[in-house]
């Protein structure tokens, strides 16, 4: 298992939008990626899942990949908070 914490940069958070394009990003590996905050967990694929996790601005988040591709799907996921969150 491979995980990484980032903080939340986004003035909005995490919304529909980058919460869609999280999802589409996680489908491309095999391997289980799930974001937590506070205790609260939920896979990244499940678009409505991570929104209920009512993450904003200035939260860190937790994000953990676990499986066979994921060396490749924790350093895919590291880049797309730090380039869209």
């Amino acid at each position: 298992m491979k995980q990484f914490d980032y903080v939340i940069t986004d003035e909005i958070g995490i919304h529909a939008r980058p919460a869609g394009q999280l999802a589409k990003e996680a489908k491309n590996f095999q391997s289980s990626i799930k974001i937590s905050i506070n205790g609260k967990e939920a896979n990244v694929t499940k678009l409505m899942a991570v929104m209920g996790l009512g993450i904003k601005k200035g939260n860190t988040v937790r994000i953990t990949a676990d499986g066979a591709d994921e060396e490749e799907a924790i350093a895919a996921m590291e880049k797309f908070m730090k380039d869209n969150l």
